[in-house]
C-alpha cells in the first residue's frame, strides 16, 4: 500500500549536481550518488495509481509504481527485480533517457512528475553496488546460433535476451570497442564507461561473445552470415549524419559534423589516442541544434576549453511548462529544457538559421552568418522564412553540425542481404520484425530512426522474442512493442 499522503508531504527534488567550476576540469558524471533518504522520500511521492499511465509513456512497460513502493519501503532487492523484470539496462536509461514516463506522471496533471528517472537510476546503482546483478546463464541450450550486428542498447538487449533463452549469440561491432553509441557518441559526463564495462562483463558471463573491430560487410559477407548462423540482427544504428551541403561555405575548414567531434574526444577520454582532430580549445564555437547531441558538444566543448559557446535553434523559445492545447498530458511536450552542460557557459539563440559559413580568406571558418527565421508546416512541408534585414555574423573559428540523423549509414552489408532503406533512411520491418531478407531482423534505431534509449532497449526485447520463436524455440520471450509502435500521441 503507497502512502497516500507522499506527494503532499514531499516537493520534487533532484540532487544536487557537482559544482560547475569542478566538474568542468574533469570528464566524470555531473551527478554524485544521491543519499538515500532523497530517494526514498521522492519514491514516496508515488500515487500508485489506479491507471498508471507512465506505463505506457515508457515503451518497455516498466513497473513503476511497483519498484517506487519498494524503494519507499527500503526493499532495495525486490525493486532491482522488479526494475530488471523489463528493463535490461536501468543504468543506461536512467541517465541517459530524456524520461517519457515523467511527463505522463498522473502526478504531474496538478504537480511536479515523480522523479521517476532518478529513482530508477538509484536502484540499479545500488543493484551494483550491492551485487544483486548476477550473470544469468542458460539453464539448457539450444543449439541455435544468432549473430547480432552492432553493439548498442538495441543489439545488446537482444543478445542478453537470446543468451538467457539458450542460444549461442555473437555480437559484431565495426568499432574497436563494444557499446556503440554508449562508449563513443555519448560523453563520460553523462555515462562514464565504466557503467557500460560492467553490463558488459555480465552479459559475457552469460555467454554471449563480442567481436570488436568487425566491418560486417565488409571484413565477413552476409553469406558468411547465413552459412555461420541461424538468424541474424541488424542493430547498426541510425549515424549518417544530417549535412547542409546547399550552406555557402559548408566545404571550409572548422565546420565538422557533430559526431566527428565526439567520437574522438571520447577515445582521448578513454585514453585510446592522445589527441583530436577537433579540439575547441582557445576557440569560438558555434553549435547547430538545440537537440541532445548539441547539448553534448556544448559540455565536450567547456572542458576542452572553448573561448566561447553558442548554440543555435532553428525553432523559437519554446515554453518553460506545458501548453496543454497543443500537448495535453500524458503526450510529451515542447518545453524548454535545459542540459547541465548549459549551466557551465554559452549562449543560446533561438529562431535563427545558418545563412552562409564566412571563409577568412585561406579556406578557413571566420564566422556564422544568421538571420532570424520563422518555420511553419503547410501540407507536410516544412517551411522555413527568413525576416528581412536581420543577418548578422557570430564569430567561429569551429562549427559543429548537430542537426540530427537522416537514418542507417548505407554499408555493403544491406546490399549482400537485398535490403533498401524507406525514404526516411531506415529498415522496414514485417509484423515479425523481418526485413524483407528471411531470417534477417532489424531493431533500434536501424528501424526507428534516431530515437530514444528506451525505445532501442524496447525493439532489442522485441526483436529477439520474434528470433526465439523463429527459431522454434520452447516458450515465449517478452515483447513490449511492435514494429508499428509509436509514442503516445494527441489525437489530431
Amino acid at each position: 500500500m503507497p502512502d497516500p499522503n507522499g506527494f503532499l508531504r514531499y516537493e520534487r527534488q533532484l540532487p544536487k549536481r557537482r559544482p560547475v567550476p569542478v566538474r568542468i576540469q574533469d570528464w566524470r558524471e555531473v551527478y554524485p550518488p544521491a543519499g538515500e533518504d532523497l530517494i526514498r522520500d521522492q519514491a514516496t511521492r508515488c500515487m500508485d495509481c489506479g491507471i498508471p499511465f507512465c506505463h505506457d509513456g515508457c515503451p518497455l512497460g516498466n513497473r513503476i509504481p511497483d519498484w517506487n513502493d519498494l524503494v519507499r519501503t527500503g526493499a532495495w532487492a525486490a525493486a532491482a527485480e522488479s526494475l530488471h523484470a523489463t528493463n535490461n539496462f536501468p543504468e543506461f536509461t536512467g541517465r541517459l533517457c530524456p524520461a517519457p514516463c515523467e511527463a505522463a506522471c498522473v502526478l504531474g496533471i496538478a504537480d511536479d512528475a515523480v522523479t521517476i528517472k532518478q529513482v530508477e537510476v538509484e536502484i540499479a546503482n545500488h543493484a551494483f553496488d550491492l551485487e544483486y546483478v548476477q550473470p544469468q546463464p542458460p539453464t539448457t541450450l539450444s543449439g541455435k546460433s544468432v549473430a547480432v550486428v552492432g553493439s548498442g542498447p538495441a543489439g545488446l538487449a537482444a543478445a542478453q535476451q537470446l543468451a538467457r533463452a539458450g542460444h549461442a549469440v555473437t555480437v559484431f561491432e565495426r568499432d574497436d570497442r563494444i557499446g556503440g553509441l554508449l562508449r563513443y557518441g555519448i560523453p563520460d559526463f553523462k555515462i562514464e564507461k565504466s557503467v557500460v564495462d560492467a553490463r558488459l562483463a555480465q552479459l559475457e558471463a552469460e555467454g554471449v561473445v563480442f567481436q570488436a573491430g568487425v566491418d560486417v560487410g565488409v571484413d565477413i559477407t552476409a553469406d558468411d552470415l547465413r552459412e555461420r548462423f541461424d538468424a541474424v540482427l541488424l542493430a547498426c544504428g541510425a549515424l549518417a549524419g544530417r549535412d547542409t551541403p546547399e550552406t555557402p561555405g559548408r566545404q571550409l575548414n572548422g565546420v565538422h559534423l557533430a559526431m566527428d567531434h565526439l567520437v574522438p574526444a571520447n577515445r582521448v577520454v578513454a585514453g585510446l589516442q592522445d589527441t583530436t582532430p577537433i579540439d575547441a580549445r582557445g576557440k569560438h564555437v558555434v553549435i547547430i541544434g538545440g537537440g541532445d547531441t548539441g547539448a553534448d558538444c556544448l559540455g565536450v566543448a567547456h572542458r576542452q576549453g572553448a573561448a566561447g559557446v553558442i548554440q543555435l535553434d532553428q525553432y523559437p523559445l519554446p515554453p518553460t511548462d506545458r501548453a496543454a492545447e497543443v500537448h495535453p498530458w500524458p503526450t510529451w511536450p515542447v518545453i524548454l529544457r535545459n542540459y547541465p552542460a548549459h549551466e557551465e557557459g554559452g549562449d543560446r539563440v533561438f529562431g535563427v538559421a545558418v545563412q552562409e559559413f564566412v571563409d577568412d580568406g585561406n579556406g578557413n571558418v571566420t564566422a556564422v552568418r544568421i538571420a532570424d527565421v520563422s518555420v511553419e508546416r503547410r501540407d507536410g512541408k516544412r517551411i522555413v522564412t527568413v525576416a528581412e534585414g536581420s543577418e548578422r555574423e557570430l564569430r567561429a573559428d569551429l562549427v559543429l553540425l548537430a542537426i540530427g540523423f537522416e537514418g542507417t549509414e548505407e554499408s555493403p552489408l544491406l546490399a549482400q542481404f537485398g535490403i533498401s532503406r524507406n525514404r526516411r533512411g531506415a529498415l522496414d520491418a514485417r509484423d515479425d520484425w523481418q526485413t524483407d531478407a528471411d531470417g534477417v531482423f532489424v531493431a533500434g534505431d536501424m528501424h526507428r530512426g534516431a530515437s530514444l534509449i528506451v525505445w532501442a532497449i524496447a525493439e532489442g526485447r522485441a526483436a529477439a522474442a520474434a528470433i526465439h520463436q523463429y527459431l522454434g524455440a520452447h516458450g515465449e520471450l517478452p515483447a513490449p512493442v511492435r514494429p508499428t509502435s509509436q509514442p503516445l500521441a494527441a489525437a489530431r
